[in-house]
């Protein structure tokens, strides 16, 4: 391996142990409290060393946010794969949505946390956008189905999003208390299934 090979390597063991030691820092104390300065006392590297890597500490949590998104949109894509029909499709991917934001809290709240993607973000970063475009593709269909002429998509994709992200959000803060022998699981399932099926009523 020569020199310059040996260079990159390094570097990239230094990059990859930056951000290492900034996500075992989200998963402990929060986005909130990562700071530069914790980043270089955990991997015993100066801060002009982080400095060399990343701008500033939102440069760290642009690259995770980019992550969840990347992994939110290919676990959307995954549970549309699972039916032909538009509808079911839809609900795969409510249930899917859902169930990435309880399995990645972290992820779900450092992406939601920095503020709701902008439609000048969505279109610069592709993992934004790709998302995005496995819902509007589904709706898109549904709609199609039913009325070529009809609602425009996007306006439904926005409804989709704010009320499955509302949904979410209220159960991360608050999550329902047991009732009527169900637990809160079941709880929260029964919520989302009445709001997916309103919702695929509204486009039909």
């Amino acid at each position: 391996m020569g020199i310059a090979e040996r260079k990159e390597r390094q570097k990239k063991e230094v990059h990859d142990s930056i951000l290492d030691a900034a996500w075992k820092m989200v998963c402990e104390e929060g986005w909130q409290s990562m700071s530069i300065r914790k980043i270089a006392d955990a991997i015993e590297y100066s801060v002009p060393v982080i400095y060399d890597h990343f701008e500033n500490k939102e440069a760290i949590l642009s690259e995770f946010n980019i992550r969840g998104f990347k992994l939110l949109g290919d676990n959307l894509k995954e549970a549309k794969s699972l039916h032909r029909k538009a509808a079911l499709q839809l609900e795969a991917i409510a249930f899917a949505y859902w169930d990435f934001a309880f399995e990645h809290k972290e992820y779900y709240q450092l992406m939601y946390g920095l503020g709701m993607p902008s439609c000048e973000s969505l279109t610069k970063v592709p993992e934004l956008m790709a998302f995005i475009d496995v819902i509007h593709s589904t709706i898109s269909a549904l709609l199609h189905e039913n009325d070529p002429e009809g609602a425009n998509a996007w306006m439904k994709v926005h409804s989709f999003w704010s009320m499955l992200h509302g949904l979410v959000s209220i159960n991360l803060m608050a999550p329902p208390a047991s009732h009527l022998g169900l637990t809160p699981e079941e709880m929260n399932r029964m919520i989302l299934n009445d709001f997916i099926k309103g919702f695929i009523k509204s486009l039909e």
